[in-house]
């Protein structure tokens, strides 16, 4: 995802200079609001970097609290939108700046990456396996799966899951693999 983001970067304004190279105030009004508005809602290596971390007031430790809620919450992967937002609600009133850091270095990992990686379906890379932020929420999914999952219902770890919710059914219509 972050490289389509990249591609969508690169190729907007490309694509817009070349379309109206004879109007270049007209490239430069349409080239601004796209990447202004696009570049609020998307997050990228570029805008950790930038990310400003103001504690100094109750307002703005509202506002940056808020927003960090709202990325964990929202992530358009049911699975971590309900791990991610339950772990930052109870723990980012309690963070320090090194921790909200580290926070917004695992919410701008992508998806299916970070799924793999908290369930121990694959071995997540060191500078990741070293963020106090993924170990933590690591470990408390895997306790919960530990506690409430049965073992035949999970894959051996460093392999993908491939067993679905209806892989009991026998006979004529069950399925062949997962759940179908």
């Amino acid at each position: 995802m972050a490289s389509l983001r990249r591609a969508i970067f690169t190729a907007v304004p490309r694509l817009l200079s070349s379309s109206n190279r004879s109007s270049h105030a007209t490239s430069d009004s349409l080239h601004r609001p796209i990447l202004g508005s696009i570049s609020h809602f998307c997050s990228s290596n570029l805008s950790t970097q930038s990310f400003e971390i103001d504690l100094s007031n109750e307002e703005s430790k509202r506002r940056l609290f808020n927003r960090i809620l709202y990325r964990s919450k929202q992530r358009g992967y049911l699975e971590l939108d309900l791990i991610l937002g339950k772990w930052v609600e109870n723990h980012i009133h309690s963070m320090d700046e090194d921790g909200i850091k580290s926070l917004v270095h695992v919410l701008d990992l992508e998806n299916p990456d970070l799924w793999k990686w908290l369930t121990g379906q694959e071995q997540p890379p060191d500078a990741v396996n070293i963020n106090p932020v993924f170990v933590a929420v690591r470990d408390k999914v895997m306790n919960n799966l530990n506690s409430h999952a049965s073992p035949e219902t999970r894959a051996t770890p460093g392999q993908p899951w491939v067993r679905g919710w209806d892989d009991f059914k026998k006979g004529r219509d069950a399925p062949t693999t997962g759940n179908q």
